[in-house]
């Protein structure tokens, strides 16, 4: 089972969100709800109120257990951000990242245009990525498709790098 059998669970039927994220916590997770909840930062009230359905899940509840469900399922050699940037940007951008005190993996995803950088996130999410870097034109498009985060590059120096190699020409 995986985050996918969340979201067709709740698209399916009523209460189908409910019954799958039980399945989830017993099977593949092995966990309690008390135990899912403190690794997850949702509250105890939360979950219960969810599970026990008298209470539908919000978009940004669903996001957050889905997040969850998606870092505890993963094996560590399985964690990954993805970074979507042009084959020349990513010439520069390394394997691996520290986070706090863990090595996150990162993964590559090249484009040319708006449209592959939009088909890379979705590809990314699927693939399970934690999260995605990306371009500021394109992040508020791509924050509105992905249930993971979305980060954008701000490029600061290289603003400046770009204006020196061409000051001769100017």
């Amino acid at each position: 089972m995986s985050d996918k059998e969340l979201i067709s669970g709740m698209l399916r039927e009523e209460g189908g969100f409910q019954k799958a994220l039980r399945n989830m916590l017993d099977n593949e997770l092995d966990m309690t709800v008390n135990e899912f909840c403190l690794a997850t930062g949702i509250s105890q009230s939360t979950m219960y109120k969810i599970l026990e359905e008298k209470r539908e899940p919000n978009l940004r509840t669903i996001r957050a257990i889905i997040k969850a469900v998606r870092y505890l399922s993963a094996k560590p050699d399985e964690r990954f951000i993805a970074i979507i940037a042009s084959h020349q940007v990513l010439q520069t951008v390394s394997d691996s990242v520290k986070v706090g005190n863990r090595t996150i993996r990162l993964r590559e995803y090249p484009v040319a245009t708006m449209e592959d950088a939009i088909i890379s996130a979705v590809k990314a999410e699927r693939d399970g990525a934690l999260a995605v870097v990306c371009a500021p034109i394109i992040e508020p498009t791509i924050e509105k498709i992905l249930t993971i985060p979305v980060a954008p590059v701000i490029p600061t120096t290289s603003i400046y790098e770009a204006i020196e190699r061409i000051r001769n020409d100017i």
